[in-house]
């Protein structure tokens, strides 16, 4: 049978000049929707499978125009998009982008490198390896993590693959690397506060060790993990013969960005010889301001530290920075070498090889991105934002606690305000949902002490005051009317 052959006038793919017509449209439209972006809704406010509904059925047995799917976009797709990106998005934690990384993504995806090897893209592998090390200086972080030591940095798709990742070397660490060939048994104990990720108890179930055997440590009244239940809770678990293998910290926990004793926490696990995983999601870009390193204090006393560029550092979703302070701990857990992976820059020693560092294979260069977000902003203007943001939280938290109608429900914290309408959580459940529902803000909830709390987080790229002083307007109005 003799292989298809293309229509007379095309071979399907897209001509280099139709091309270059396309990207120059698309450009034009991301930039004015960037530019127009408060014009929407901050909030999708369709149905669920409004959209699904809106799509064919079917896929197009012929290929269509640029131009028609660009108009698809606007009709079918935008309706059903919530705007990340809006300075008026004030909901869960951000996942900001800035042109410096929209330009750095556009070149990977066009370059289309699979870094999964050193041999397959070397300046992926090592551009990442310097970019990864910058940080750790932006950062201060304690020389273990640099890659000039026996840690390093490695890019992870999230903080939640990341973790997982401390947790899998934990788990070999505490049973000789016996758990990969032989199962994991029900000795292991993992903990955590009672107010971190959920993804904790996801990857502890991922990584076979069961959920019984994660303990949630109570928190004090700011919310931090109590060190000293924590340290109750391993001696107890040594006495029932079992192996206390992994403790989680949050430097910025999901509900209220509170930091827990990390140094206090360091010391247990030290004591115990346990893996201990510091979790600074949100919070950790914070450390590039001199003023705020204290969220990184006893952070010399981990094995392994994650935060997202993707959150707070202007570098669009996904690049989640993970740093180990023995890579050894981490490959020896993660390895596996077929053959048709085997090549001489490997087998050199000379090479890092990242489809060692995380659960994937496969790997986007995704450094790129973040290598054009320092160099645009440098050191500097990157404080400048994060300082700017810090203010303006403050700010909004002094307005709340002068306005006799709410209450703070947590010490601020960064970036991060939580608080409520003083009256039933229906009430503060229903601002939120008028708040939402309006398009000109969105916020999300979290509960502390069983009490519905609205949270509002200033991160958003393009986010300034005026934009914070009109979502404190609009609060008030909305109390005003359920008041």
């Amino acid at each position: 049978m003799s292989a298809p052959k293309p229509s007379a006038n095309s071979n399907f793919h897209m001509p280099s000049e139709d091309f270059r017509k396309a990207a120059e449209q698309l450009t034009e439209w991301i930039i004015a929707y960037r530019d127009g972006i408060e014009k929407f809704p901050v909030k999708s406010q369709v149905l669920p499978g409004e959209v699904a509904k809106s799509l064919p059925v079917h896929p197009p047995e012929n290929g269509e125009s640029f131009d028609q799917v660009l108009k698809d976009v606007e009709r079918f797709i935008l309706p059903g998009v919530t705007h990340w990106q809006s300075p008026n998005f004030f909901a869960y934690f951000p996942a900001n982008a800035s042109e410096p990384s929209l330009l750095g993504d556009m070149l990977s995806s066009a370059l289309g490198i699979q870094g999964m090897l050193w041999e397959t893209g070397p300046a992926c592998t090592e551009l990442e390896i310097v970019v990864l090390d910058w940080l750790a200086e932006m950062l201060d972080l304690p020389a273990q993590f640099h890659s000039r030591n026996n840690g390093g940095g490695v890019i992870q798709d999230s903080a939640s693959g990341a973790t997982l990742c401390a947790i899998l070397s934990a788990r070999e660490r505490a049973t000789n690397f016996s758990a990969n060939e032989n199962g994991v048994g029900q000795s292991l104990t993992a903990y955590t506060s009672a107010h971190a990720h959920s993804s904790i108890e996801k990857d502890i179930k991922i990584a076979g060790i069961g959920r019984k055997n994660l303990r949630l440590i109570e928190v004090a009244d700011d919310f931090t993990m109590r060190a000293d239940l924590l340290e109750k809770a391993i001696e107890q678990d040594k006495k029932d013969g079992k192996t206390p293998f992994f403790v989680c910290a949050a430097v910025g926990t999901t509900s209220t960005l509170a930091v827990d004793p990390v140094e206090e926490i360091g010391r247990i696990c030290r004591k115990h010889n346990v893996w201990l995983h510091v979790d600074a999601a949100m919070a950790g870009t914070a450390a590039i301001c001199p003023e705020f390193r204290y969220i990184q204090r006893g952070v010399e006393l981990a094995d392994s530290f994650v935060f997202d560029a993707h959150k707070w550092l202007f570098t669009n979703f996904d690049c989640s920075c993970y740093y180990v302070a023995d890579r050894a701990a981490l490959t020896n857990a993660l390895s596996i070498t077929p053959e048709y992976l085997r090549n001489t820059a490997t087998e050199s020693g000379a090479v890092t090889d990242f489809r060692e560092w995380h659960v994937p294979l496969g790997r986007r260069f995704r450094a790129l991105k973040l290598w054009f977000v320092i160099r645009h902003y440098g050191v500097e203007g990157l404080r400048f934002h994060i300082r700017q943001h810090v203010e303006l939280t403050k700010w909004l938290a002094s307005e709340i606690k002068n306005d006799d109608r709410f209450e703070l429900s947590a010490p601020q914290s960064l970036n991060l305000v939580c608080f409520r309408l003083k009256g039933t959580d229906e009430q503060n459940q229903q601002l939120m949902s008028a708040l939402n529902k309006s398009g000109k803000m969105y916020l999300s909830h979290t509960k502390l002490n069983g009490k519905f709390v609205l949270r509002l987080c200033v991160g958003q790229t393009k986010t300034e005051r005026h934009h914070v002083e009109q979502a404190w307007e609009m609060i008030k109005a909305e109390a005003e009317k359920i008041a």
